[in-house]
């Protein structure tokens, strides 16, 4: 873009004059605003296609947004679990979310809602406009279709959440203005919103993505893996499709097991688990999805898990620890499970003064599964002070055990089942008993397990909770029914009521669509 001075500018619009002459007053006012950039006139090359596609990643940041004092909106699906607690309690909003006393006003849920429905609307745009552009060389409609199926699997994305956490939700599918015919839209059956997050995903597969790449753009890998996980969710509550889906999830979820055994390289499980938040490791191997973070833009939003007012970074005290592991989780984890060893899995229990000084105990164990070292600081390690860190969606991990979780309830404890499930506890360094001591429904139970202890603090325990009816039981290590299970996260603890499947609709977004009426069972109106 060239910058021009003031004296070009004045010598630009005098002989623009010059050359307009005589105009009437009506002919200069129905002119259109050249800067002032409508849907109609934005898109109309290619490039304007990879903005909006670009823009529509660019709202999955919504993940890691303020939700108040020391507090993100990622911790909507962590304070829930019982799996975590807090140091600080500052945040009245968060404090509800842990004792499940949560309602339409707390602002995590309310952002959640604008945060999904933002992204759908971005990709709603890009869905209906990209087709009008012509792709002319260099361009190609290779490329076209391509930006389709990106924007097709954010906005899956997007209404697989919608749907896990209200249920019945709008499905909207086109862009919106105040005189739309549907701009007041009621809720959708569920089975109608899953319909359409299987037609967006099998779209993006057959668009000509790349298989798997590094720049954080969905690839085939990232597809298969979410079509994977949306099957074995479909199999489960609320809908309970059963067999049919294990089957469609365990197969899809095999194409990408199938892909990694030939491309161990590309695809695979990181060796160490240090390397899953390693910075300069981001978008590769294991992370067949991330939400792209740069310090230049957003920096990484995980840091509510840093523990409150100790100097384990290059900054000194500080820290919110507003989310933090129960003792009751860690200490379930089975004795010599290397997810549980100090700085080598998912928690750390020491650290060094200011990042790289002298070694302290913590006084209790934290997470340490996003904590970067190349920005916070570690010993031999000058803190780069910028958190570039991604926060991940799909891991490769997570394939492994949607295989062997579906492919169980196909056909029992199979051996590729087994292998998959073996594969995340030999990372962990523990002895699988052998596939002969398994039942089906030991089996079932030990995947569970492994999912609780495997994903714990990456925001799937609790929809695990939701589409299973179950709840790991951190004193017996078996499964509670989630109605009645007791969270160990605050005080003596507190049930889950039946109520707590569906998150509640926002109060004021109900305020402004009577349409999503009624508010779900249990909170009122």
């Amino acid at each position: 873009m060239k910058l021009y001075n003031l004296k070009n500018l004045g010598t630009a619009l005098l002989f623009g004059a010059i050359l307009l002459g005589p105009t009437s007053c009506s002919d200069f006012l129905d002119e259109q605003d050249p800067s002032n950039l409508t849907p109609e006139s934005f898109y109309t090359i290619p490039d304007h296609a990879e903005a909006a596609v670009a823009a529509t990643y660019a709202g999955l940041r919504f993940y890691g947004d303020g939700a108040g004092i020391f507090s993100a909106n990622w911790q909507l699906l962590e304070a829930v679990t019982g799996t975590a607690t807090t140091e600080t309690g500052q945040n009245s909003d968060l404090n509800n979310l842990y004792s499940l006393t949560y309602d339409g006003n707390t602002a995590h849920i309310n952002n959640w809602w604008n945060g999904l429905y933002r992204l759908i609307a971005n990709a709603n745009l890009a869905i209906e406009k990209i087709p009008t552009i012509p792709f002319l060389a260099p361009a190609t409609p290779a490329q076209q279709t391509k930006l389709l199926g990106e924007a097709r699997f954010l906005r899956a994305w997007a209404y697989f959440n919608a749907v896990r956490l209200w249920g019945d939700v709008p499905l909207v599918t086109k862009p919106q203005t105040a005189t739309s015919e549907d701009f007041f839209a009621k809720r959708a059956p569920q089975e109608e919103v899953y319909k359409l997050i299987v037609e967006d995903l099998l779209a993006a597969e057959s668009a000509g993505l790349p298989v798997f790449e590094t720049s954080g753009r969905a690839t085939q890998m990232s597809v298969k893996a979410l079509l994977s996980k949306v099957y074995l969710t479909m199999a489960g509550f609320p809908l309970g499709k059963g067999a049919s889906h294990y089957k469609l999830a365990a197969d899809k979820a095999f194409e990408v097991i199938t892909y990694s055994k030939a491309n161990p390289n590309v695809v695979n499980l990181f060796p160490t688990y240090k390397e899953i938040h390693t910075e300069s490791l981001k978008n590769r191997l294991e992370h067949l999805f991330q939400i792209q973070y740069n310090a230049l833009v957003a920096s990484f939003p995980l840091n509510d898990y840093l523990p409150n007012f100790k100097a384990v970074t290059f900054a000194g005290p500080g820290g919110t620890g507003s989310t933090i592991p129960t003792l009751s989780f860690y200490n379930s984890y089975e004795k010599g499970d290397l997810r549980t060893v100090d700085q080598e899995g998912w928690f750390y229990t020491t650290y060094y003064t200011n990042g790289d000084g002298a070694k302290f105990n913590l006084g209790a164990p934290y997470v340490f599964k996003h904590f970067n070292q190349t920005a916070l600081g570690a010993p031999g390690v000058t803190a780069t002070k910028n958190n570039n860190l991604n926060v991940n969606l799909i891991r490769y991990a997570e394939v492994l055990l949607i295989y062997a979780e579906a492919q169980n309830e196909v056909g029992g404890p199979t051996a590729e089942a087994y292998a998959a499930y073996k594969r995340i506890r030999d990372r962990a360094k523990l002895t699988t008993p052998a596939i002969g001591t398994f039942t089906a429904a030991t089996f079932r139970e030990a995947v569970w397990r492994e999912r609780w202890y495997e994903f714990a603090y990456e925001g799937i325990t609790w929809f695990d909770m939701v589409r299973l009816r179950k709840v790991f039981n951190e004193k017996t290590k078996g499964f509670d029914n989630f109605v009645g299970h007791l969270n160990l996260n605050v005080g003596a603890g507190v049930a889950l009521q039946e109520k707590h499947l569906l998150f509640p609709l926002g109060i004021q977004e109900m305020k402004n669509n009577p349409g999503l009426t009624p508010q779900n069972p249990g909170y009122g109106q």
